[in-house]
């Protein structure tokens, strides 16, 4: 089973919220995660991953923009 981590939204539609992804083989989440509008991928919002801080394993994702 991979292991799992809840990284914040910051920014954008989904501010303040928090989405559970997998880690990968190197203990990394993915780079980017691409938040669903209601009208599915046509309304997405897509964040990229940061450092949170100082210490590992502490990321959140920073709001880009829409996916156009």
């Amino acid at each position: 089973m991979a292991s799992t981590v809840h990284i914040p939204l910051v920014g954008g539609a989904a501010d303040g919220q928090t989405v559970t992804v997998e880690l990968d083989s190197n203990g990394r989440p993915p780079l980017t995660h691409h938040h669903l509008g209601s009208g599915g991928l046509a309304e997405a919002q897509i964040y990229e991953l940061e450092s949170a801080g100082e210490q590992a394993r502490e990321w959140r994702y920073r709001w880009t923009g829409p996916a156009v």
